[in-house]
């Protein structure tokens, strides 16, 4: 399996060389704030199955565990690719929307925070906050990242 996705110039193009772990879709503050948007999709991959080229820089942002996590982006279109969350070492957040066919997200959280006028029809996916991966995530996910 080889996806590929890039930012908008296309100075940035990335290849997952592997199946990712999971896909999610997150509503809380800071994902808003840093999309400017009512929430983020990402798509996680172990960090050996992204292949990425081009020139990103990064900065690091806070995240609701106080962990912070680094959000790497095109140093010319400035469009966020991936991030690397320092709670997750070993795998990598994939901007679901930077990839050439987006994915649909397997869970949705912090709910709590969503924008009422969204309308998530599949309530089972959906998590007030964070989930319990060992719950979420597909057995085989699970297994990768042991």
């Amino acid at each position: 399996m080889n996806l590929k996705g890039s930012c908008g110039c296309e100075n940035v193009k990335y290849t997952i060389k592997d199946k990712p772990l999971f896909t999610q879709a997150c509503h809380c503050k800071d994902c808003k704030k840093s999309t400017g948007s009512s929430f983020v999709i990402h798509t996680m991959v172990l960090e050996k199955d992204l292949e990425v080229k081009g020139d990103v820089a990064s900065i690091e942002l806070p995240t609701g565990s106080g962990k912070g996590v680094n959000a790497y982006f095109c140093i010319i279109c400035g469009v966020y690719v991936f991030c690397r969350y320092n709670i997750s070492v070993g795998r990598v957040a994939i901007r679901s929307q930077t990839l050439e066919n987006s994915l649909k997200p397997q869970a949705h959280i912090f709910v709590k925070d969503k924008d009422p006028w969204i309308e998530i029809t599949d309530k089972s996916i959906c998590h007030n906050k964070m989930y319990d991966r060992e719950k979420t995530w597909p057995i085989e996910s699970l297994d990768r990242i042991k």
